[in-house]
């Protein structure tokens, strides 16, 4: 639109009057929101503007119609893979970040031992939320830098594979992404939205599970603020031709009982042979088991429930798991001995200094600790240490004694340890009484009806 609110004349759009309309709270038609795109990936529009209209954006929102565009024109930046050689459904899951969390590692495979093809492209961790890429990479000699012939060849192996954004996959997210950290507008659920979908539907997907957390360790605090990121994000999957649905999970206090790449490693093998934190395990069978609906394997989310598990208590989880590791380099027999992955030289116990419940902790100061033990970076070019983190010996609502044991502090550095000691005995509440009881799964926002 121009500032008289008609639209502008084929090839007479200009940066300026784009961040004037959505200053102005206009919906972008499709041609002024593909302008601004392209124009930037080519770099004919500089970052200034950009940054503006980003600020615009923050503050006036963008509409549906408006987000979907934005994510199309994204997506449509670089390569869209091209799947179809493959006759089975293409699922992939995605999680907006969490401390703990690390269910991808559990999923892939184990939708891949059900029959889907799970083309699964991941980040890293930034801030207080750990990164699939960095859990990966702390299985010795694992690659997660494959080119897109590779990464077709595991697949055709396997049924999964694990990789990092390539410079081919929505190349315009990647600089849109690092403006938008430094400009302060991260946080808006509509950028949020067009940066996930873009990269997920590039990977030539049929379907997409989200895992939406909300709690004191999520970027979305509230429930309310959750809820509406994942209806977004599922709205603008089905305008794509795609079947999404969003849970909305809990992130209140670290999911499973590790914090810390190589430790999560070794909890997700411990989730694959049956076992492992009640709290992972079940979240792990509940997103397999829409996967598995989305994916036409299982006709309800029941069934689908019951495949997950029995292919976990059948070892074909665990045997795709080891055979994805070797597909991609690195060393299969850390699936038998995790004594093969990175371990921190020194330990610390962090004690309860009265007795009573765990009423609270506060789950985004567990992650920095990570970070400030050296598993996390604050920034993107920090280098990660794979062996340090947090074992956590009491969770929400347990009994604890004076003197006992909270959680264990994996390091190599004595003075990363104490800052983090003193973060972490901050982030514990101890009270008379236990709290309410929080659901692991707040609410479920499906695209496809149960049958």
């Amino acid at each position: 639109m121009s500032d008289s609110g008609e639209p502008p004349a084929a090839g007479a759009i200009r940066a300026v009057d784009v961040i004037r309309n959505k200053r102005d709270g206009h919906e972008l038609s499709r041609a002024e929101i593909e302008y601004l795109v392209r124009g930037y990936t080519l770099g004919q529009i500089p970052d200034y503007q950009i940054s503006a209209w980003l600020m615009a954006a923050l503050l006036k929102g963008l509409s549906r119609a408006e987000t979907a565009i934005l994510t199309d024109t994204m997506l449509h930046s670089g390569e869209v893979l091209d799947l179809s050689e493959f006759s089975a459904a293409k699922i992939d899951k995605h999680s907006t970040g969490g401390v703990g969390d690390k269910t991808s590692l559990v999923l892939a495979p184990l939708a891949a031992a059900g029959g889907l093809v799970v083309p699964m492209i991941s980040g890293r961790g930034l801030g207080h939320t750990g990164g699939t890429l960095d859990k990966l990479e702390a299985i010795p000699g694992f690659n997660v830098r494959l080119d897109a012939k590779r990464f077709r060849e595991v697949l055709r192996a396997c049924g999964c594979a694990m990789i990092g954004q390539t410079a081919e996959i929505a190349p315009a997210d990647r600089l849109f992404y690092s403006l938008r950290d430094v400009t302060g507008t991260v946080e808006s659920p509509f950028l949020i939205c067009a940066s996930i979908m873009s990269k997920k539907l590039a990977e030539g997907i049929d379907g997409l599970v989200l895992d939406v957390k909300t709690g004191s360790g999520a970027f979305m605090k509230t429930e309310e603020d959750a809820a509406f990121l994942a209806e977004l994000m599922v709205e603008t999957g089905e305008r794509m031709g795609k079947k999404t649905v969003a849970l909305i999970t809990d992130m209140d206090q670290p999911l499973g009982l590790h914090v810390g790449n190589a430790l999560e490693v070794e909890e997700i093998l411990e989730v694959l042979r049956g076992s492992g934190p009640e709290d992972l395990r079940q979240l792990c069978l509940e997103l397999a088991a829409w996967m598995f609906h989305l994916g036409g394997r299982a006709t309800t989310v029941a069934l689908g429930k019951k495949l997950a598990a029995e292919l976990i208590q059948s070892g074909q989880a665990l045997g795709k798991f080891r055979q994805m590791i070797a597909l991609q380099g690195g060393d299969p027999r850390v699936v038998d001995d995790a004594t093969l992955l990175p371990h921190a030289k020194a330990a610390l116990d962090v004690v309860s200094s009265r007795s009573g419940y765990v009423r609270a902790i506060q789950c985004e100061a567990v992650g920095t600790a990570c970070v400030i033990l050296g598993g996390g970076r604050e920034k993107k070019e920090d280098s990660v240490d794979p062996a340090v983190g947090i074992i956590l010996h009491k969770k929400v609502h347990d009994r604890v004694a004076a003197g006992e044991t909270l959680c264990t502090l994996m390091y190599n550095s004595e003075a990363r340890a104490g800052l983090a000691k003193t973060l972490l005995l901050q982030s514990y509440q101890i009270a008379d009484s236990a709290p309410p009881p929080r659901k692991l799964i707040h609410r479920i926002i499906p695209a496809v009806q149960e049958s």
